[in-house]
């Protein structure tokens, strides 16, 4: 992976030096670890605000601990005020004709739960302090997918540029390599969230973007919760996959 553009890299240092506020969208898993890491290295600790998306549930457990220990920051928890449970419900008993879960291509989990809540956050905490400046730092890595390759390391947030406001959308770690995300970790003397002993990824305990060992681990860590998402599939009559229940993904990985 490329390293950022000398031009991209003199924007942002320009909106540090105007004061712009760099919210730093936190999950705990280690690409936002890094991005946190990659931001202090050229931001003052001043401007960067930590925002997490409480999961609730069906979050790993200690999660904001982690956040809270490997950024000595304040971390800004907010929710959706409605859970993923209650977001799966809802499209079963309103929308029957089609999948009630979300999908690859269908990610309101990640619309609803993560990106809206945190962009609430942004606004009204950029009216609290008067800021008419900032930058929304997200850790999409270009490695992850086609479409995260195509996305530009910075632009500008049209949702959020109104009302007298300027935001940005930045990618910090965008042009990062797994091997280079946990080699940025190690220097700077701290570790990954604990899962990563056996999980690849990080996100809801069952994620439908996980592999089949993440779930498994899952399942191993939180029967209670694998057990609401099988009675879940059954209240709904949908599979959380496509064709497959999250019980298939887990035993295929057991075998």
């Amino acid at each position: 992976m490329q390293p950022l553009p000398l031009q991209e890299k003199q924007k942002i240092a320009d909106l540090a030096a105007q004061g712009a506020i760099f919210y730093c969208s936190h999950s705990g898993g280690k690409d936002s670890q890094a991005m946190h890491i990659a931001l202090s290295m050229i931001i003052p600790q001043e401007q960067i605000v930590i925002v997490h998306a409480d999961l609730g549930a069906i979050e790993w457990r200690g999660v904001q601990d982690h956040i809270a220990e490997t950024t000595g920051q304040a971390v800004n928890v907010v929710s959706a005020g409605k859970s993923f449970f209650d977001m799966v419900r809802h499209r079963a008993a309103t929308r029957p004709d089609v999948p009630a879960w979300p999908s690859s291509a269908t990610r309101q989990c990640t619309s609803d739960l993560k990106r809206d809540p945190i962009h609430t956050f942004i606004r009204r905490d950029m009216k609290a302090r008067g800021a008419s400046l900032a930058v929304n730092c997200t850790g999409l890595r270009a490695a992850e997918s086609a479409a995260r390759r195509r996305k530009p390391s910075l632009s500008v947030n049209a949702r959020l540029s109104k009302a007298g406001r300027k935001v940005y959308e930045y990618l910090p770690i965008q042009h990062m390599t797994d091997r280079q995300v946990f080699a940025l970790i190690h220097l700077a003397g701290q570790k990954p969230f604990w899962a990563y002993r056996k999980n690849q990824r990080l996100s809801c305990v069952f994620c439908i973007m996980g592999s089949d060992n993440d779930l498994r681990h899952g399942a191993q860590q939180r029967p209670d919760l694998y057990q609401d998402y099988l009675d879940l599939e059954a209240e709904t009559g949908w599979t959380m996959f496509n064709g497959k229940s999250l019980q298939d993904r887990v035993e295929m990985a057991a075998a």
